[in-house]
């Protein structure tokens, strides 16, 4: 499987509104590796949000709407665990499911999965020849061609329910072509702001764009900004929000969604780590709830997704005599999140980070909730395109963290070895700060 395409690790780029200066149509690649270069390639930006040329290929390619149900996942945090419930409950439910998530830690074909299984490179290169064949002289971004070529795949193959993550905001991310028959809204935080807005108003407006009018638009935040409500009520849709039509409330063993009509479903916790990840199981049984005329899924089905729904990169913890701890947080509110894991983790030695960001991160706002269980601070620069450099993040984090910096290092890797190398027994080691970051230490526990 091809491990190319870091041009869009934290926010997927997507399609200009209006023309780009059209690009000559290549000799088709044979591999997923060639593939990814060539798309690099045929579009001078990697982040151009809109809708107009990515809506054009795709009538070339399909004219008709996709057979099945399909749920749009959205929001600054969440989402990537949110698709997985959905998939997990559908699949434990006996269903056919297709995902498409953004972006990927080690392999590109992660992003798109049948059934839980990323597609094979054949398939992949297969849908990039009829895409190819499709823009003709259009100038697809690198986010846009691979939206398309996936959903190619799936108009395809059929399945029984589709998951969609938008990559980046919502209104004009390219996933957003699709109508959703369910809309879901996992988190609104500050990030991406030079895309998205600087305020938590105008990011919740961004995102409300996946709603729909008449269909469900789930909010899967209790504090949500009142603007993700607003906007979802002026586009006529159907809000359905947690701590309003749908609750949590704590059990014994486990806990208890409050639904629509006060109707009360006992669950076990999800696999998933993390307190915040029973909001993100409200929201998937929500939406699946929503499609039960056309998927009825049973409770024992629930159970047993919300027992098998795991991602990588997310609190994922590997013991050893150094128990390694990666994950993505990359925004202060995953941050935060990543904190209480840490609490209620508990390593028995020291824990030691090994931290790199993208440019238009804030990496004072990742560092600051983990400071409290972080004892040394191993700073790199990620291989990403867009990286933070090592100096520019050392310069940030030195009035924040002091001492704490224990080195700076031109590599992820020279990090995690230097690390590696000042732990003991039941320390641990955490990767952290962006999927690229995760994704390299990933390929160091994989010996890749």
């Amino acid at each position: 499987m091809a491990t190319a395409g870091r041009a869009d690790p934290e926010g997927p780029s997507s399609g200009s509104q209006g023309d780009a200066e059209s690009v000559p149509v290549k000799a088709c690649p044979d591999t997923v590796q060639a593939w990814l270069e060539w798309q690099l390639s045929i579009h001078p930006k990697q982040i151009e949000l809109g809708l107009a040329r990515v809506d054009q290929v795709w009538r070339r390619l399909r004219s008709e709407r996709l057979g099945c149900p399909v749920i749009t996942v959205a929001g600054t945090n969440g989402k990537g665990s949110c698709v997985a419930m959905l998939e997990a409950m559908a699949l434990a439910a006996g269903y056919s499911c297709g995902s498409y998530t953004s972006p990927h830690l080690v392999d590109y074909n992660e992003r798109v999965k049948r059934d839980g299984r990323p597609v094979s490179d054949a398939t992949l290169c297969r849908a990039f020849e009829r895409v190819e064949a499709a823009r003709e002289h259009v100038a697809l971004t690198y986010f846009e061609f691979g939206t398309l070529a996936a959903l190619e795949i799936f108009a395809r193959e059929e399945p029984d329910l589709l998951v969609l993550e938008v990559g980046l905001g919502g209104r004009l991310d390219a996933v957003n072509i699709i109508d959703p028959d369910v809309s879901v809204v996992t988190s609104i935080g500050r990030d991406h702001t030079a895309w998205l807005g600087d305020s938590l108003d105008a990011i919740a407006r961004e995102k409300a764009g996946i709603f729909r009018a008449g269909r469900p638009a789930i909010i899967g935040q209790w504090d949500a900004p009142a603007a993700l409500r607003g906007a979802a009520e002026e586009r006529a849709a159907q809000p359905i929000q947690l701590g309003r039509e749908i609750a949590i409330e704590p059990a014994e063993s486990g806990w208890m969604l409050r639904g629509m009509g006060e109707r009360r479903l006992a669950l076990p916790l999800p696999a998933m780590r993390g307190r915040f990840q029973l909001d993100n199981a409200a929201s998937a049984i929500t939406a699946l709830q929503c499609l039960a005329e056309r998927l009825p899924i049973s409770a024992a089905a629930l159970r047993k997704g919300l027992g098998r729904a795991l991602v990588p990169g997310r609190f994922q913890v590997v013991p050893g005599e150094v128990t390694w701890i990666l994950d993505v947080a990359h925004n202060g509110e995953a941050a935060r999140a990543l904190a209480a894991n840490l609490e209620d983790f508990h390593c028995s030695g020291r824990v030691r980070a090994v931290l790199a960001v993208l440019a238009d991160k804030r990496p004072e706002a990742i560092v600051g909730p983990l400071r409290p269980w972080v004892g040394d601070w191993f700073l790199a620069q990620s291989d990403d395109a867009r990286a933070m450099s090592v100096d520019a993040l050392g310069q940030r984090l030195d009035p924040v963290l002091g001492e704490a910096i224990a080195g700076l290092y031109q590599d992820v890797g020279s990090a995690i070895e230097t690390a590696l190398a000042a732990s003991r027994p039941g320390d641990c080691l955490l990767v952290v700060g962006s999927f690229t970051t995760v994704g390299q230490g990933l390929r160091r526990l994989d010996g890749i």
